[in-house]
């Protein structure tokens, strides 16, 4: 291959422009940006607080403290600088006091730091980790989220039977349900509750018993309970089905501070329910619904469930996209929410009057909202393909958009970064396909490049103008090739319809849409050097290279990170069993056409004219497609002949988690593609 700007190395080496004296990203430069996240408002609206997170190459390792910014902007400032981790912070209701979740004691638990100064103290000291937590609008409860064995009568007597698991010489696992196994972790017979501790941290008792995860272990909302605005009733998301495994029935459960049993509010609807909000006069929940049953990429509906009527409404009938974060407005005229739009995630107003729903900004992607207690101004995250993650506030009346922090300023002044372009075409029935583009830095428009076609995971997911810590596309992009993101049918953001499209199909008619969009990059982009095309992919972008090495020739080389190779032994090792019965009509014991058709493993004679070399990735501690769907590729692709490779990380997961896994995972990547390109 050419080299254009660089070949990126081990060590990271890179080349500078000569006139802005700018260069290229490197993985190294990726890993030093610092990654915002968690924000919260104080009382007052005056201040906002988040957690910023730091990787050290290094050392091989990660730390997160508390932020703090005014809104009145530009004066960001470290609030925690203790080497431990320190996240999620929530403003103790009076204002004068921001508690947070750290490890400082040698476990987690939620600490306190007086706004007026001086040092943070450990607030609870629970016998178990907490994982969430929230205060009761009145300051004089909080309820925290902890995982427990449900028939441990105390915190303490599930503590120590922790203990006495780890200090037991035999480690099996004995179990007689699913979900034995989830994400990257066993479930150990353990299950999330929500407990209700005083001011002090004292613990009351707990408001979820029982053998049921309270907020459940997957489709969840970004939290999933809530206090009413007197603190007298607590709202929370939990799956009461016998099988979790292959159920997405979420509900939504209500109980009173003060004990007592639950009520199932939402028992009609067995699709999913979560993320419930109290209106701010406490009559009414605000939630998020689906309708399909077994779907967990249904579109979600706005609800609003009245306490006194016990009658619902749909809020969002009419809109065709499906709303992630939702946010009252302070006088409950209004509701603020963002949702996957066209490769964006806008903000969104629901006018409570009228039903009608604006969009407030569209250009990048936007996440963590927060509005002002006078409802004049949103607080927000906002990144894209050129920019990490920062701080904005949104004038409501103005709308005008600032931005109040820069913590990544000095490393992005000085790379060189490629805004995204946007593309669209006829793919092989007519239907019109959105796709993205990045040009490499110090683009000159008189040569041409290689391209990088990276395909999406999900298969419910979708490219867009954010900044992508692990598939980033500057990255991608650095040394010298035009990287190019199509959101073929099955991606969100495009009204469910599109989205629905691929089941049942996955290699069928996504497989074209990928190849009509290569035609379309081919035929109307002078730059792009169409005889040096890659493609890489991740889980279900993993399961199309391996769909691509073994139906087409378009390619010089391909990485399949964490991809299925076959469906039926996929179905047998993974966790979640709703999705593959979703997606395949059934079990493969009983609908095995499916299986069979959409399985790579069945088409490994083609290797024997398409021969395209391809890299495998895959992880140890992958529950969510299991590690040997990635040895059964490579075997499948040495015992034919074709050239290959396998990168194991016998410590990482569905995702690459460590900064020098992660180095060695770019660069696998990039001499993969050197190795293979002209």
């Amino acid at each position: 291959m050419r080299l254009f700007c660089f070949l990126l190395t081990l060590v990271g080496l890179f080349c500078t422009a000569s006139a802005a004296d700018k260069r290229a990203m490197t993985v190294d430069d990726l890993w030093a940006l610092q990654r915002l996240s968690q924000i919260t408002l104080s009382p007052d609206g005056k201040l906002a607080a988040f957690t910023v997170k730091s990787y050290s190459m290094e050392e091989n390792s990660s730390s997160s403290d508390i932020w703090l910014v005014s809104l009145a902007g530009n004066d960001a400032r470290p609030l925690t600088t203790h080497p431990a981790a320190d996240f999620s912070p929530v403003w103790r209701p009076d204002g004068q006091a921001l508690t947070f979740l750290s490890d400082r004691s040698g476990s987690v638990q939620i600490h306190v730091l007086p706004i007026s100064g001086g040092e943070a103290a450990q607030l609870t000291h629970s016998p178990v980790d907490i994982d969430d937590f929230i205060w009761a609008p009145d300051g004089n409860h909080l309820a925290f989220a902890a995982r427990i064995f449900p028939d441990c009568a105390t915190l303490q007597a599930s503590a120590d039977r922790d203990r006495q698991k780890a200090d037991a010489p035999v480690k099996a696992t004995v179990t007689e349900k699913l979900l034995y196994r989830h994400w990257n972790s066993w479930t150990e017979g353990k299950r999330t509750h929500i407990f209700l501790c005083d001011a002090k941290g004292e613990v009351i008792r707990d408001l979820t018993p029982g053998d049921f995860d309270s907020p459940p272990l997957a489709l969840g909302g970004t939290r999933d309970f809530a206090f009413s605005p007197q603190g007298d009733y607590l709202v929370y998301a939990s799956n009461h089905d016998t099988l979790v495994a292959i159920s997405t029935n979420n509900d939504l459960f209500m109980v009173s501070s003060a004990g007592g049993e639950a009520i199932n509010l939402t028992a009609t609807n067995r699709a999913v329910d979560v993320q419930p909000f109290f209106s701010p006069d406490g009559r009414s929940i605000l939630y998020s619904a689906m309708r399909c049953p077994g779907f967990e990429a249904d579109q979600f509906r706005l609800m609003l469930y009245n306490l006194k009527s016990k009658n619902r409404q749909i809020l969002t009938a009419a809109f065709p996209f499906s709303p992630q974060e939702t946010l009252w407005a302070p006088d409950g005229q209004a509701i603020y929410f963002t949702a996957a739009k066209q490769g964006r995630q806008p903000v969104f107003k629901l006018d409570r009057k009228t039903g009608d729903v604006a969009e407030l900004i569209s250009d990048a992607v936007y996440s963590n909202l927060c509005i002002t207690p006078d409802g004049k101004m949103l607080v927000l995250m906002r990144q894209a393909i050129d920019q990490p993650a920062e701080i904005f506030a949104f004038d409501l009346q103005k709308k005008k958009l600032q931005q109040l922090t820069f913590v990544n300023r000095e490393i992005m002044q000085s790379i060189e970064c490629q805004p995204v372009e946007d593309f669209y075409f006829s793919s092989f029935d007519g239907k019109t396909v959105h796709g993205l583009l990045v040009k490499p830095p110090f683009f000159d428009a008189t040569r041409t490049y290689p391209l990088i076609y990276l395909i999406h995971g999900g298969p419910q997911g979708m490219w867009s103008n954010d900044f992508h810590y692990r598939w980033n596309s500057t990255l991608f992009a650095a040394p010298g090739y035009v990287v190019a993101m199509v959101n073929f049918r099955g991606s969100v953001g495009y009204g469910q319809e599109w989205t629905d499209a691929v089941s049942r199909d996955w290699g069928g008619g996504p497989y074209q849409d990928l190849l009509a969009g290569l035609d379309y990059l081919a035929a109307n982009f002078q730059y792009i050097d169409t005889t040096q095309i890659v493609a890489a992919g991740g889980s279900y972008g993993g399961f199309m290279a391996n769909w691509l090495s073994t139906h087409s020739n378009r390619f010089k080389a391909l990485v399949s990170h964490a991809g299925v190779f076959d469906q039926r032994s996929m179905y047998g090792a993974t966790e979640e069993l709703w999705f593959p019965e979703w997606e395949f009509g059934g079990t493969p014991y009983r609908n095995p056409e499916l299986y069979q058709e959409w399985s790579p493993s069945f088409y490994i004679d083609n290797f024997d004219s398409l021969r395209t070399p391809t890299l495998v990735i895959h992880g140890q501690h992958d529950y969510r497609v299991p590690v040997t769907q990635g040895f059964q590729m490579f075997t499948a692709l040495q015992r034919m002949g074709v050239p290959s490779r396998l990168v194991y990380f016998p410590d990482e997961t569905h995702f690459i988690s460590k900064p020098q896994n992660a180095k060695l995972w770019w660069n696998e990547i990039f001499s993969w593609f050197e190795r293979w390109l002209e």
